[in-house]
């Protein structure tokens, strides 16, 4: 990590787990979109961890579902490249682009195909991802036959 990039508290108490902390942070005022860490921002690193409760508090005092940076590029890429059906869901539900690129894998349905999980393929397809989309490994078909 270069200078600069070190992440809030806000970043790493979702990164570990910790709801009650997460609570009491975002309650004094934290900066739920605050940038920073591996992982880009708080949302991103808890739903790449499957902290289904994080996620829900986050998004509710206001995360931007659709923020851009990190490891992954966003919350979506980040849940579902770690198999992570219910946060995909929520994410969805509440309105993830499903076509925005960037990230690991460029977007979410390389991100999805290139890891095998199919159920979350076809959530995504479900919601409209572009099956043409171009990113990292081409297209989702390029993705899915580069990881077997």
């Amino acid at each position: 990590m270069q200078a600069g990039e070190v992440a809030c508290p806000l970043y790493y108490a979702s990164l570990g787990g910790l709801a009650n902390t997460v609570s009491r942070l975002v309650e004094e005022g934290a900066d739920v979109n605050a940038q920073g860490g591996e992982f880009g921002n708080a949302l991103q690193a808890a739903s790449a961890e499957g902290r289904d409760k994080i996620v829900d508090i986050l998004l509710s005092k206001g995360a931007s579902v659709n923020g851009q940076g990190g490891f992954y590029g966003n919350a979506l890429q980040a849940a579902l490249a770690e198999g992570h059906d219910m946060i995909v869901q929520m994410l969805l539900s509440i309105g993830a682009n499903v076509n925005a690129q960037g990230g690991e894998f460029g977007n979410a349905l390389q991100a999805a195909s290139a890891k095998g999980h199919d159920k979350i393929v076809d959530m995504l397809l479900s919601k409209g991802a572009n099956v043409n989309g171009q990113g990292d490994y081409s297209n989702a078909l390029c993705a899915a036959s580069a990881k077997g």
